[in-house]
């Protein structure tokens, strides 16, 4: 019986542990600067749809990565290149997404294609509050002269 109770307390003890490494995940992607709220959701093939899913995206010089809220992984998950990358539509939240607060707009972005011809389709899609879709857009557009084509 007593080594039953160690168990637990082992169990306990590692769900704390897990629960200290989130809460100080957050903090310092929070905490680092330039790290947003927002959801992002892939498209894939055939127009398919993933699901929406939240966490924070942190902007870089070269990418906007992307870092799921319920992970301790401490590389982003998805990288968004900043180069190329093109606004294809704005909406708010229709009935595809349930799962989104009705207070954000959803970008569906995509890259242009090598010889600078504007993409037929979005590849992701982020949903963000004004605030933080005022300073991606801004972040799109104030790359450095002379770097948007280039490859």
């Amino acid at each position: 019986m007593e080594s039953l109770w160690w168990v637990v307390l082992a169990l306990l003890v590692a769900v704390l542990l897990v629960l200290v490494a989130g809460v100080m995940r957050r903090f310092v992607l929070l905490r680092s600067g330039g790290a947003v709220e927002c959801y992002l959701r892939a498209r894939g093939a055939k127009g398919r749809r993933g699901s929406w899913r939240i966490g924070f995206g942190r902007y870089g010089s070269e990418h906007l990565g992307w870092f799921p809220i319920l992970s301790l992984r401490p590389r982003p998950t998805a990288r968004l290149s900043r180069r190329g990358l093109v606004v294809v539509g704005r909406r708010s939240p229709g009935a595809g997404d349930a799962h989104l607060p009705a207070d954000v707009t959803v970008l569906e972005i995509g890259w242009l294609a090598e010889d600078g011809s504007e993409p037929r389709e979005a590849t992701y899609e982020v949903a963000m509050g004004e605030s933080v879709l005022t300073g991606f857009l801004s972040w799109i557009e104030s790359m450095p002269p002379g770097t948007r084509w280039e490859a």
